[in-house]
C-alpha cells in the first residue's frame, strides 16, 4: 500500500520500531495491525532493516512501512529500492528532500527551531518531525503554529496516552509511539500482547480526540 496522506491524517499515528530481530518481526507487526496501527517505521540502525521492510511489504500488505534514521541519499535510495513508502530522519537534509520530491516519497525530517522547521517544510517535507517533543512540550506546537499555521507538524519523543490530547490540541498534526512500547525487552521476550494493549490505549486516545472534534463540527 502506498502512502496516502489523507488516510494517514484520519488516524495520524506512526510506530517507530528500532532494534527488532527477525524472530520478533511477525509478532510485532501482527500486534500493531491488530491494535489499529498501520504506519510502521523500521529504523536504518536496525540490523537487516532492508530485509524487514521487504518482508512486511510482501506479507503484510495492509501495513504501510517506511525507513527511519535516514541520514544520506545512499540510505534513502536503498530504502526506496526495498519498498519503503516514506522516509523519516532526526534532521533535515536537502539532498534527501530532493530525492523524496523526485520519487514522490513521503518525507518526515526532524527540526526544532522556527528556521529549521520552515526550511524543511519549504523544501517539500510531508510533515516536519518535532524531535524531541518532550523537551519543548505541547505549548511549543501552539507557538509554532501561530506564524506557521499551514506547516504540518508531528510530535515525536515522549508522547504517551496521558498527553496525546495536549499535543493534538496544541497543533500537532500527528504523533508517534516508539521505544516505550516497542522496547527491546518486550520484543526480545515476545511480549506481543503487552505491545498490542499499549498500542490500543494509545490509538484509543487519538481516535477519541478526533471523534470529539467531528461531533463538535
Amino acid at each position: 500500500m502506498s502512502f496516502d496522506l489523507d488516510l494517514f491524517e484520519s488516524i495520524p499515528v506512526l510506530g517507530i520500531i528500532r532494534g527488532i530481530k527477525f524472530n520478533s518481526l511477525h509478532g510485532v507487526v501482527e500486534a500493531s495491525l491488530a491494535a489499529g496501527l498501520r504506519y510502521l517505521e523500521i529504523t536504518q540502525n536496525t540490523p537487516d532493516y532492508i530485509n524487514f521492510i521487504q518482508i512486511i511489504n510482501k506479507e503484510f500488505p495492509q501495513a504501510v512501512v517506511g525507513a527511519g534514521t535516514i541520514l544520506s541519499v545512499v540510505d534513502a535510495q536503498k530504502a526506496f529500492d526495498a519498498g519503503a513508502k516514506f522516509l523519516v530522519a532526526p534532521d533535515f537534509n536537502e539532498e534527501i528532500s530532493g530525492f523524496c520530491v523526485d520519487k514522490k516519497l513521503a518525507y518526515f525530517p526532524g527540526a526544532l527551531t522556527p528556521t529549521e522547521i520552515q526550511k524543511a517544510w519549504n523544501s517539500g517535507a510531508t510533515m516536519v518531525k518535532i524531535f524531541p517533543a518532550s523537551q519543548m512540550g505541547p505549548a511549543y506546537f501552539e507557538q509554532i503554529k501561530g506564524p506557521f499555521d499551514k506547516i504540518k507538524l508531528m510530535a515525536v519523543g515522549g508522547v504517551n496516552p496521558s498527553n496525546i490530547k495536549d499535543y493534538l490540541n496544541s497543533g500537532a498534526d500527528a504523533v508517534a509511539l516508539g521505544g516505550s512500547i516497542f522496547s527491546l525487552k518486550r520484543m526480545e521476550n515476545r511480549l506481543f500482547s503487552e505491545i498490542q494493549n499499549d498500542i490500543e490505549e494509545f490509538m484509543f486516545e487519538v481516535k477519541n480526540f478526533y471523534a470529539k472534534i467531528s461531533s463538535n463540527n
